[in-house]
């Protein structure tokens, strides 16, 4: 009986490892609804009809003496110029020590000596020496082994001897492979997000032998990153056995719209059931930025991921910040470096890496007051600023200041604010005092920021928040030698007194039935004064600043 029994589980056993690897041969057409547009070997080979083309792969690595590293190879088809040579793209190599960050980046001009069509074989002459390869291993009879590649890539500190094995089929992004991506552009996508990389790692002379995991990435199409709209792309390996593949791309006015074009995200979340989405519900909140050590870019470097449909909640931080590639060749620039992953799906706690490829780069925040404006602030009209760059990666938050001792001192009125205007009832001013106003402007975390003050000061006049009996404006004020007084409606036996700072009074004047009244004061000595208005039950009292 227990024969029997061990039999029966080794049969399914044998059964079940035979379906899980069913995916693994060549041809092999994904099973998608709709139709997949990806089929292999074929589409691991250069595809002529299309203008842009890579082929990317990325991972965590350990050597023989437990250091760990991250890299990233892509080798770019894109026809391009440099002074008197032509080249059919570019390699980017970049390595990074996982213990210190030191990075170890190398890219190189390049000619492709093959570059197949029906399958993964690149070779290609790196400019000014050296070649390298990416292609599939072959069998005793010459043949690809499905899934299966080798990798031989150097540069001057650095040189990778890989072999890759595919353990889960591929992620076909989108759906079926093909989709719009930004304004007016396509593209074919798909992803291996589980490889397993053996082989050896050769860095600054010494040879040490590896292992690891690695995420390989195609795509061909018309979308340029060179040329078309930024993106901030993300690769998520999680250890509940969860793979996310995801970005935003931001518009020419720095928005993300709501839709597939500029939102997408793929998951894979069962390698048995092959069990795969695409959604565009999610959001990407930037928590953290910071700047090249030339500040010629800033790029986000820690970011939350949700999404109500799918119940996750990521937060996902970049290992180190020294992680940009400089294509000096291109005149282009963008960060790729490794993350670490920690959060919840499902409300199941999870861990993972992953990188982030940031082309989309970040200001300070351009802001400019609008309100008050032409020398008068009515506390009933309220205070309004305009930001002149905003960008939906980079939210915003104000605080609004004002100062009346011609901008010694700032004192706060508002803090932590969202929208750019803020009505204020002028609780601390007087009719005709001189105010100015400041506008701070910054980022969640302070890495952006910047503050407008007004250029000029405005006179104030208290609106009907402050005094519901009586609206007037003082002008101008300080005065010289004459102000005037403005009333809103016509007033009757109003008495008007102006006050020296020791409490006497040195004019008075019964005001009654007008509108407007001037009031000369060429006679008082130059200082601060108090003018009060009495009469029907009402007093009022304003600062007057003779100069």
């Amino acid at each position: 009986m227990v024969l029997r029994y061990n039999v029966l589980v080794l049969f399914f056993l044998v059964s079940f490892l035979g379906n899980a690897q069913v995916w693994k041969t060549y041809p092999y057409n994904p099973t998608t609804n709709p139709t997949s547009e990806i089929a292999f070997p074929l589409d691991e080979g250069r595809h002529s009809s299309e203008e842009l083309e890579w082929w990317y792969v990325s991972g965590h690595i350990t050597t023989n003496s437990d250091k760990e590293y991250s890299f990233m190879l892509t080798y770019f088809f894109r026809p391009t110029s440099v002074s008197i040579f032509n080249f059919d793209g570019f390699r980017i190599l970049n390595i990074t020590d996982e213990s210190d960050g030191t990075f170890y980046q190398d890219t190189k001009a390049l000619n492709y000596t093959t570059l197949s069509e029906t399958g993964l074989n690149i070779e290609a002459s790196i400019f000014p020496s050296g070649s390298e390869f990416w292609r599939n291993k072959k069998d005793n009879g010459d043949m690809s082994i499905p899934f299966e590649y080798e990798i031989s890539a150097s540069s001057a500190e650095v040189s990778i001897a890989f072999d890759l094995e595919t353990v889960k089929r591929p992620l076909i992004v989108g759906g079926d492979g093909k989709f719009n991506q930004g304004a007016s552009s396509y593209t074919y996508y798909y992803s291996q997000t589980e490889n397993n990389v053996t082989g050896s790692l050769t860095l600054n002379g010494l040879t040490e032998t590896i292992t690891g995991k690695a995420w390989i990435d195609r795509q061909y199409g018309d979308f340029n990153p060179f040329t078309g709209e930024d993106y901030e792309w993300f690769s998520i390996k999680l250890d509940n056995g969860t793979d996310l593949n995801l970005w935003n791309i931001f518009n020419a006015n720095r928005e993300i719209p709501n839709n597939l074009n500029y939102k997408i995200l793929s998951a894979y979340v069962d390698e048995n059931q092959n069990t795969q989405y695409t959604v565009s519900d999610f959001e990407i909140e930037r928590l953290e930025y910071f700047f090249t050590p030339d500040n010629l870019k800033s790029y986000s470097k820690k970011w939350r991921l949700t999404s109500t449909s799918k119940n996750i909640d990521l937060l996902i931080t970049s290992n180190y910040e020294a992680s940009e590639v400089n294509i000096s060749e291109l005149s282009f620039r963008f960060f790729e470096g490794a993350t670490t992953v920690t959060g919840t799906i499902n409300g199941a706690s999870v861990n993972g890496v992953g990188f982030a490829e940031l082309l989309h780069n970040y200001e300070h925040p351009d802001v400019s007051l609008v309100e008050p404006s032409e020398g008068v602030y009515d506390t009933t009209a309220p205070i309004t600023w305009t930001l002149n760059n905003p960008d939906d990666g980079r939210p915003i938050k104000y605080d609004l200041e004002y100062s009346i001792d011609n901008k010694a001192t700032f004192l706060p009125i508002s803090t932590g604010l969202t929208n750019t205007s803020y009505t204020w009832d002028g609780a601390a001013l007087s009719n005709g005092d001189k105010v100015w106003f400041k506008v701070k402007a910054y980022s969640i975390d302070n890495t952006f920021n910047s503050e407008i003050v007004s250029s000029s000061s405005f006179d104030t006049t208290l609106g009907l928040a402050k005094s519901v009996h009586s609206n007037f404006k003082v002008y101008p004020n300080p005065v010289k030698n004459r102000f005037t007084l403005s009333f809103n409606q016509p007033i009757n036996n109003r008495v008007m007194e102006i006050i020296s700072l020791t409490g006497r009074k040195v004019y008075t004047e019964v005001l009654s039935n007008s509108l407007k009244q001037d009031v000369d004061i060429n006679f008082l000595s130059n200082g601060i004064y108090f003018l009060r208005l009495n009469g029907q039950g009402i007093s009022q009292t304003i600062k007057l600043i003779k100069e």
